[in-house]
C-alpha cells in the first residue's frame, strides 16, 4: 500500500496550476481529481445545501467522512467552495476566482453555463488564458443534446451493449462506468493539451467531450469492421464471446475448476497444444467463418483439464492465456501487490479508507494523494476570505 505521504514528496507537474471543479459525479470529477493527484490546487465549486450530488449517492450502503464513499472515490485531494450560482454575490465572488483559474471544468447540460453567465465566451473575457473543460453526454447539437448523459444510457444508445455477451444472451452492458472514466481521461488530454499550447501562445482553449464520443473512440476497431462490412450487424460468438470480430479460439472458456481466456492463436498451433485432431481439420481461413464450430470443439477440451494444468501447457509454448480472476483472487496476488495501486485517504477526524491512487509514475515514483475529498463549504472562508458565507 502507497505511503500515505508520497504525494508531498517530490515536485508534482501541475504544482502551481489552480483548478475550479463546477461538476457532479464521474466524468468531470475524475479528471478534476488526476490534475489534484498530479499537484494542481482543485478547489471544488458546490450548491451550499447538499452539495455535489454524489456526496449523497449512496453505493453498496458504504459512507464515509459524513458523505458517500464513491465521492471520496472520485474527489480526493481537492478543496470545497459552497456558492449559490444563482445569488449574484456568490456569482460575482465565483468570478474572481475564475480570473485567477488556469483551469475550469464543468459538465452542466449543454446552455446551462450560458444562462448562469459562465459560459465559455463570458468566461473568457474573464480570464483570456483559462482553459474550459466542458463535458456532455451527447455533445452540443442534436437531437440527443437533451437526454441524461449517464453512462449505462450511453452504452445502451451506442450499441456496446450488444457487444458483450454471448450469442443467446440479451444485451450485456459493462459492470463499471467505462465510459464516465474514459470520457475524464480524454478531458484531461485535451486540458494538458491547451495548457502546453497556453505556455507558448499566453491564451487558454476550450475543450469539449462527451461520452457518445468517448463510446465511438472506445470501439473504434470494432466500429470500423462494421462499417466497412455492408451495414452488418456484429454477431457475439455462441461461445466465450470477447471480442465479435476476432476469430476463433479468442475468448473465455470454462476449464475444470474456473475459466482461462484464451487469445489469438493459429488453429494449427492449438490443435497441437490442446491434442484436438478435430482442429487440425480446420484451415486457418476458416477460423472467423466456422469460429461457433471451432470454439465449440475448444470448449469441450478446455472443460477436461483445470486451469492451472492448461496454463502449465500453454504458457511454456508462448500463448497469450491467463487464469479468469475475481476480485478475492486478484487482489490476492504477487502481481496485484507489485503493482502498489492501493492507497489509504484520511478523513479530518483520523478516519482511513483504502481506494486506488493514480494510474502512472512521474520520474519514477507513484503518485499517491492521501487527503480524503472535502467536506462541502471546508474551504469556502479560507478561498473567497474570512466572514464570508455562501447564501443557501
Amino acid at each position: 500500500m502507497q505511503d500515505a505521504t508520497t504525494h508531498d514528496h517530490f515536485d508534482l507537474p501541475l504544482a502551481g496550476l489552480r483548478v475550479l471543479d463546477f461538476a457532479q459525479f464521474l466524468a468531470g470529477p475524475v479528471a478534476a481529481m488526476r490534475l489534484a493527484d498530479l499537484g494542481a490546487e482543485v478547489i471544488k465549486i458546490e450548491r451550499p445545501t447538499g452539495g455535489d450530488l454524489c456526496r449523497s449517492m449512496v453505493v453498496n450502503g458504504q459512507t464515509f467522512d459524513q458523505d458517500s464513499l464513491v465521492f471520496h472515490t472520485f474527489n480526493r485531494g481537492k478543496k470545497s467552495v459552497a456558492a449559490n450560482l444563482k445569488d449574484e454575490a456568490d456569482l460575482t465572488r465565483v468570478r474572481t476566482l475564475i480570473e485567477s483559474a488556469d483551469v475550469m471544468i464543468h459538465n452542466f447540460r449543454p446552455g446551462v453555463m450560458e444562462r448562469i453567465g459562465l459560459g465559455y465566451e463570458a468566461v473568457r473575457e474573464l480570464n483570456p488564458r483559462l482553459v474550459y473543460g466542458a463535458v456532455s453526454g451527447y455533445g452540443t447539437t442534436g437531437p440527443w443534446v437533451g437526454k441524461p448523459g449517464q453512462d449505462l444510457l450511453v452504452q445502451s444508445l451506442s450499441g456496446i451493449a450488444w457487444l458483450n455477451g454471448n450469442a443467446d444472451d440479451g444485451p450485456v452492458p459493462t459492470g463499471f462506468a467505462m465510459l464516465d472514466v474514459a470520457t475524464a481521461g480524454n478531458l484531461v488530454q485535451g486540458i494538458l493539451a491547451c495548457l502546453l499550447r497556453r505556455s507558448v501562445s499566453g491564451k487558454g482553449g476550450l475543450v469539449e467531450v462527451d461520452l457518445m464520443s468517448a463510446a465511438l473512440d472506445m470501439t473504434s476497431e470494432q466500429l470500423t469492421c462494421f462499417l466497412n462490412d455492408n451495414g452488418r450487424a456484429p454477431k457475439r460468438h455462441a461461445i466465450g464471446n470477447a471480442n465479435p470480430y476476432q476469430p476463433a479460439p479468442y475468448g473465455i472458456y470454462e476449464t475444470a475448476d474456473g475459466y482461462l481466456a484464451f487469445a489469438m492463436t493459429p488453429l494449427a498451433t492449438v490443435a497441437e497444444l490442446l491434442d484436438a485432431p478435430e482442429i487440425a481439420a480446420y484451415d486457418q481461413s476458416e477460423a472467423f467463418e466456422k469460429l461457433d464450430e471451432i470454439k465449440a470443439i475448444v470448449a469441450r477440451y478446455f472443460a477436461g483439464k483445470t486451469t492451472q494444468a492448461w496454463l502449465d501447457i500453454l504458457e511454456p509454448a508462448g500463448i497469450w492465456c491467463a487464469p479468469v480472476l475475481d476480485w478475492p483472487e486478484f487482489v490476492a496476488t504477487d502481481g496485484f501487490k507489485a503493482l502498489d495501486k492501493v492507497q489509504s485517504i484520511t478523513a479530518p477526524d483520523g478516519a482511513q479508507a483504502q481506494t486506488t491512487c493514480c494510474p502512472f509514475r512521474i520520474d519514477g515514483k507513484t503518485v499517491a494523494n492521501p487527503k480524503a475529498a472535502p467536506r462541502l463549504g471546508a474551504d469556502t472562508e479560507a478561498v473567497f476570505g474570512a466572514g464570508v458565507a455562501a447564501s443557501a
